[in-house]
């Protein structure tokens, strides 16, 4: 565990000094919702059948934004290739990273999300569920966008590439995150389809980082 807190205390404390890293998806969040009824119409019963599908998108988005920087840095420097070949598993390391990206990008959006669904008109007993989604979703989001971020690590410009690898896997995470907030805006019951967004959750903790070291290996020839 000494391995993981030194290695959260060090992402945490690199990533505080590239705030532009933690401002840009949390921005790109707040503008893509709030721009969004400008495209369609102020009329807040149109917007509040939408805002479900269009707050988690959104969110969706903005942790893929911020996803091609995640090992960028540590490659281009060589911390990277000094990480794989040290004595010890993978699993630690790769974990207190996402642990310590997740903290810096997924929680403000999370933060955010209840007056960003107020603003499209979602009844305020409607935002608990929103945040809980997006508290059990965002951290699955990022493992699994870790796993094409590990993957294209060492190819330039890849943000492309990364999209192409991790938009079909997401697909599941988006479905069960905004449904939930629908059928909460209908009146049903939310535990069930908040309970299978937990069941992703801890699948992706417990077995991503695995594939985000193997993805590490690959990328590097290793």
């Amino acid at each position: 565990m000494s391995v993981f807190a030194a290695t959260l205390r060090r992402e945490l404390l690199l990533g505080l000094r590239t705030p532009a890293e933690i401002i840009n998806p949390l921005f790109f969040f707040v503008v893509v919702v709030s721009l969004f009824p400008l495209a369609l119409t102020p009329s807040p019963e149109t917007l509040r059948l939408l805002a479900p599908g269009v707050v988690w998108v959104a969110a969706l988005l903005a942790v893929m934004l911020s996803l091609d920087s995640l090992f960028r840095r540590d490659e281009e420097c060589g911390a990277l290739e000094q990480l794989l070949v040290a004595p010890g598993e993978l699993y630690l390391p790769v974990l207190a990273r996402l642990c310590a990206h997740w903290l810096l990008t997924g929680l403000p959006l999370v933060l955010v999300a209840p007056l960003l669904g107020y603003m499209t008109y979602l009844p305020v007993e409607v935002l608990d569920t929103l945040w809980q989604s997006l508290l059990l979703g965002t951290p699955a989001l990022t493992v699994i966008g870790a796993i094409g971020a590990a993957l294209t690590v060492s190819v330039r410009r890849g943000g492309i590439l990364l999209a192409l690898l991790v938009l079909p896997l997401y697909v599941p995470v988006l479905v069960f995150g905004a449904g939930s907030v629908g059928r909460a805006l209908d009146g049903m019951e939310v535990s069930s389809v908040l309970a299978v967004l937990g069941a992703i959750l801890a699948l992706a903790v417990s077995l991503g980082p695995f594939a985000v070291a193997l993805g590490l290996r690959i990328s590097s020839g290793d």
